[in-house]
């Protein structure tokens, strides 16, 4: 970080006035707490007591096998609390809001991983919570909307704009700047303005401090190349944290949609579409055209369709640290299906992107060579996508039954 919250030429916090004492606030609390060293430890306490943490490294001994290259790994997520990573980040910011001496959560989620993770954050430590939620979202991940709600949390469905993500977004700020005093914005990703990218990923680096030690206990060495999907970045950005400094290539893996030319992707780096713009409190590498509009975006997976980048990875994408590549849709099904059969794991669509990615990449490496996917979640969530992707007859008759049976 060259100055204070940037990185390169990204970052900063470009916000309204009215945010800027509160914003302060966060950033001395935050400051205060990675200079506390009892934080965490207080911070690993309760990850490994609620959470289950360390969550394990599985190696991929039938994958590895089907495609006759390097050894496969896979750091496993999903078993984590809550079902994916986003408990990583949430649980830390929650120990922010009992130092801060707030009494409210608002969130914004798109899969719905981070705003189930928020609502059970906020049921652990006692706090009123509400998640935004663009409407399309809440009717493609409806299980989700389900556990929050009955977590106790307010789900609002976001009407305006293309009513995913990004317009979840803008409505959980529109509500922070109304109600400052008590509430924090517990922002799911490395992005938006200065701490959060900082802040998030800090949190989520849980992931790779414990890969690398498990990779090297396992393995004997470190891994050829890290794989991770790219949505605002918060879970590649946890496990690429491990390997930072060491000689092992780091690859992100962006939702390429129905193809890069087709117009219908997420791919802000991989595909050349994205241009540095300021949007929702930061720099970065937006989808955007010409005159700064945020274009519509696609990808099977809720939580890859967000229209911009951690400006962490946008700096490391223009350094060369990190390799950005992107998967299809088509890609990440038949990967998803692949491992599932294989080695009896259901990773989350958002996930399937980066083992789409290795599995591209794996058979031209050799038997000394390791990779290692970060798994960030589970596919229960999916279910709904998944079955209709599968056009699995048995679903459809399943679903029209249960139809028939609530208009009884």
């Amino acid at each position: 970080m060259e100055q204070r919250g940037y990185y390169g030429r990204y970052g900063g916090a470009f916000i309204p006035e009215i945010l800027v004492s509160t914003l302060d606030d966060l950033v001395s609390a935050f400051e205060e707490a990675k200079a506390d060293p009892s934080f965490w430890q207080e911070y690993e306490e309760i990850m490994h007591t609620y959470s289950g943490r360390p969550t394990p490294i599985t190696y991929a001994e039938n994958l590895t096998r089907h495609f006759g290259g390097a050894r496969i790994f896979i750091k496993r997520e999903d078993l984590n609390h809550t079902g994916a990573h986003k408990a990583n980040n949430v649980m830390g910011q929650g120990l922010l809001v009992k130092r801060m001496g707030k009494s409210r959560v608002i969130a914004e989620t798109g899969a719905g991983q981070h705003g189930v993770a928020t609502a059970t954050m906020a049921a652990k430590y006692g706090l009123e919570c509400t998640i935004y939620m663009g409407e399309t979202d809440v009717l493609r991940q409806r299980p989700n909307v389900f556990w929050m709600e009955h977590l106790g949390a307010k789900v609002v469905p976001v009407t305006d704009g293309s009513r995913i993500l990004k317009d979840a977004i803008n409505e959980a700020f529109r509500d922070w700047v109304s109600n400052m005093d008590n509430t924090h914005y517990v922002l799911g990703t490395a992005c938006g303005p200065h701490p959060f990218p900082e802040m998030v990923s800090w949190f989520q680096s849980i992931i790779g401090r414990e890969a690398r030690k498990q990779i090297l206990a396992l393995a004997g060495r470190l891994p050829t190349r890290v794989y991770a999907c790219v949505g605002g970045g918060s879970n590649a950005l946890g496990i690429f944290n491990g390997f930072m400094n060491d000689p092992v290539e780091l690859v992100g893996a962006e939702a390429a949609g129905e193809g890069f030319h087709s117009g219908k992707h997420a791919s802000r780096i991989a595909s050349g579409d994205g241009s540095p713009g300021v949007a929702q409190g930061y720099k970065t590498y937006f989808l955007q055209n010409e005159d700064g509009q945020m274009n519509e975006t696609h990808s099977v997976a809720a939580g890859l369709d967000y229209i911009g980048v951690s400006p962490i990875l946008a700096s490391l994408g223009d350094s060369d640290r990190v390799r950005f590549e992107g998967a299809t849709d088509k890609e990440v099904v038949n990967a998803l299906r692949l491992t599932m059969k294989t080695e009896g794991l259901i990773p989350a669509l958002e996930s399937a992107h980066a083992f789409a990615q290795a599995f591209k990449e794996a058979p031209a490496l050799s038997g000394d060579d390791i990779i290692l996917i970060n798994q960030s979640g589970r596919g229960d969530k999916d279910i709904f996508t998944v079955a209709d992707a599968f056009d699995d007859p048995h679903w459809k008759t399943f679903i029209r039954q249960k139809a028939e049976a609530y208009h009884a």
